[in-house]
């Protein structure tokens, strides 16, 4: 039998790097992902619900044949995880309803303004220290690239800017508070993990019913469903397949670095998203591009700024 992989609660197995590394490539393959599979299964409630059975049920299995450990579900802990797990939920669910309204890039521009949202909120609420001058003055840098985006967007609809409004404040308060609970909690990295999905997967059939996707779903089925298609079937495995992976990286990454060095590297890491996307799904390119300016001001970002929030 093989030995059980135990983790001590309080200290990282990972070195930081990796840890960046192996979530870096999980959110930036997972944003191209989820687009797709949206696109082929378009019901984004039950996708996430999905995605948090598929990484709560994984943990529980892989535990079970010893390959990994994971601390066990405990009422009390529940209940004081239960808050960061609806956060969790409202902006996995908020960002699957925007890309299922708007492209990627929409996507990854309102995302690059949580960095600078997440650094007064941590300071406020967790008193972080200020992030240094420098760093402050890339942050409002990539406001205003997002606001040249909003500008000179063509294909401005309305419902695709309000779910971005939503899933920026959502991952926002989603941050600051996770983060709040990784360093308080005590739980492993795996437990963080099961506890997170599980507790979202409770949450999920309230927004299911509530978006109305409960009765489409039923409809298609009642009238021949011709959705579940091989390759919609692939795109929706790989979807909770990454879901898993990000679950963990995602929340190691989180004990090793602060909560803005964190959302920095997460939206530093979306232009290997936006290089997938563009080689995946080629688009013709007009001699001056409309989007330019955000690119552009995005791209200004001093790569010691998450250096300095370590």
């Amino acid at each position: 039998m093989p030995e059980i992989i135990r983790f001590n609660p309080n200290k990282q197995h990972y070195g930081t790097t990796t840890l960046i590394t192996g979530y870096a490539l999980c959110s930036s393959l997972l944003a191209v992902i989820n687009k797709f599979a949206i696109t082929k299964f378009n019901y984004p409630a039950l996708l996430t619900a999905l995605q948090c059975l598929t990484s709560s049920f994984g943990v529980w299995v892989l535990a079970k044949f010893n390959l990994l450990h994971h601390d066990p579900f405990k009422f009390p802990i529940a209940k004081k995880f239960f808050p960061a797990a609806i956060v969790f939920y409202l902006a996995i669910f908020a960002n699957t309803n925007l890309l299922r309204h708007a492209n990627v890039e929409t996507s990854i521009v309102f995302r690059s303004l949580t960095p600078l949202l997440v650094a007064v909120t941590d300071t406020a609420f967790r008193k972080q220290p200020y992030p240094a001058k420098l760093t402050f003055v890339s942050l409002f840098i990539i406001l205003g690239g997002a606001v040249g985006y909003v500008v000179t967007d063509k294909g401005f609809a309305l419902v695709a800017y309000l779910w971005a409004f939503v899933y920026s404040m959502t991952i926002t308060v989603e941050m600051v508070y996770v983060k709040h609970m990784v360093m308080n909690l005590g739980l492993n990295t795996w437990g963080f993990v099961f506890y997170n999905n599980l507790l979202s997967l409770m949450i999920a059939p309230f927004f299911w019913v509530l978006s109305g996707e409960c009765g489409e779903l039923f409809s298609s089925v009642s009238g021949g469903w011709d959705r579940l298609e091989p390759v919609a079937f692939v795109a929706v495995c790989l979807s909770c397949l990454f879901g898993l992976l990000i679950s963990f990286f995602g929340f190691a990454a989180r004990k090793a670095i602060s909560a803005t060095a964190f959302t920095v590297t997460d939206v530093v890491n979306k232009f290997l998203t936006v290089l997938i996307n563009s080689v995946t799904e080629p688009k013709p390119t007009p001699p001056v591009r409309e989007h330019d300016m955000t690119e552009s001001g995005i791209l200004i970002w001093p790569i010691d700024s998450i250096d300095k929030h370590y």
